[in-house]
């Protein structure tokens, strides 16, 4: 059943948020103002070395004051592939240099509310290369086990869609094509296209 849209108008808008009123017909001939918010698309990673232990970055999120675990995620800029920018938010705020983008899923976290598009990509293997220059990331970076990663997530201590799509994705390939397939076979690329 489609949903017409007859027009949209801007409430607020800047560079990181904009807050739309779409005119919206529902099928039943319904029409109503609906909320949406309209978000720069986001790139995530999942990083795992030869010792299956995923890179991850304990953080406080001040708009829910929790304290979660993370995968390295952050916005695709202007003229950058969400490959791109996932490699660049692991080196940005890790300190470490992933190996190459793989695509592994594609999300729309809320595509009720907004049109925000999370972009998973797993990387084999990394290298140090320094501290990490956004420091106001997180209070520390770690391996994590992936045995430990099930336990993590079903004690809240994993909560970010972003995260949770990509660890639970690793964790899925690993059981159905064991770990040395699991990481060779990439995602076809029309998983990626929106």
């Amino acid at each position: 059943m489609l949903w017409k849209t007859h027009g949209e108008r801007q409430i607020y808008t800047n560079q990181w948020v904009n807050l739309c009123l779409v005119d919206v017909e529902q099928p039943d001939g319904r029409r109503w103002e609906h909320h949406v918010v309209r978000l720069r698309h986001l790139a995530v990673a999942a990083v795992v070395n030869e010792h299956r232990e995923v890179l991850m970055m304990w953080r406080h999120r001040f708009i829910t004051d929790s304290w979660a675990w993370e995968l390295p995620m952050g916005l695709i800029e202007a003229g950058e592939t969400p490959e791109q920018a996932a490699a660049r938010e692991v080196e940005e705020e890790t300190g470490w240099r992933p190996g190459p983008m793989k695509p592994l899923i594609y999300a729309e976290p809320a595509n009720g509310i907004t049109d925000s598009q999370h972009y998973v990509f797993r990387a084999d293997g990394a290298t140090h290369i320094g501290p990490p220059t956004e420091k106001n990331e997180s209070d520390r970076i770690e391996w994590v086990p992936l045995e430990r990663v099930r336990g993590m997530i079903d004690r809240r201590e994993v909560v970010s869609s972003g995260s949770l799509v990509g660890l639970l994705y690793v964790l899925m390939d690993e059981v159905i094509r064991g770990p040395h397939e699991a990481s060779a076979e990439p995602a076809p690329a029309d998983v990626m296209r929106p």
